[in-house]
């Protein structure tokens, strides 16, 4: 008797629940589940992201895309300009809802994160980056935290920075540093 109360319990609840997920209802709290539900916004896929976000499968056809763009400033920073095709950047404060092609951008570099963009525009200081090549990678998210995706992929663009050490050069106006004592090179110093 008890074995099937619990199965008819179970089957009112499947009942309630697969009426529900096409209508496009959230969980609470605008959470993720380990279950695909659709929404206008995409379905969730069970796949996650590396910071553990699931990733929003959207068609192709109208898809959000971006293109990440990094261009030196004269003062020795880095201008990261963002490209975006079908996506707004929503403002600060927006509700965790994901709506068709808004959201906000983290930019990462070196697969760590530096930025959450709700603009299309950042800044990289002078100097936050050792001598090497770096790479620079934006990817898009839905406002509840929901990366898109297209086929299975997160909707994102890196792009390479090199960052070159100057070498010392002698300069004709420069004159060497004298060696002897109390310069660097002198008796005492090591």
């Amino acid at each position: 008797m008890t074995w099937r109360r619990r199965t008819v319990v179970a089957a009112l609840a499947v009942w309630v629940v697969v009426p529900a997920g096409p209508a496009g209802c959230d969980t609470p709290g605008g959470r993720a589940t380990d279950e695909v539900s659709s929404s206008p916004g995409g379905r969730l896929l069970d796949e996650r992201a590396e910071d553990g976000s699931p990733y929003r499968e959207v068609d192709e056809e109208g898809a959000p895309q971006v293109t990440v763009e990094v261009v030196p400033d004269a003062e020795g920073g880095w201008d990261v300009r963002l490209r975006v095709r079908n996506f707004r950047f929503s403002p600060d404060g927006t509700g965790r809802r994901a709506e068709q092609g808004r959201g906000l951008a983290r930019l990462e570099v070196n697969g760590r994160r530096v930025a959450v963009l709700r603009t299309p525009e950042y800044h990289l200081a002078p100097g936050a980056f050792p001598r090497g090549t770096h790479q620079v990678t934006a990817r898009l998210y839905a406002d509840d935290g929901s990366v898109w995706a297209v086929d299975g992929e997160p909707v994102e663009s890196t792009a390479d920075i090199t960052v070159s050490g100057q070498e010392p050069t002698p300069e004709s106006s420069v004159e060497p540093i004298p060696e002897g004592p109390g310069s660097p090179e002198g008796p005492g110093e090591a």
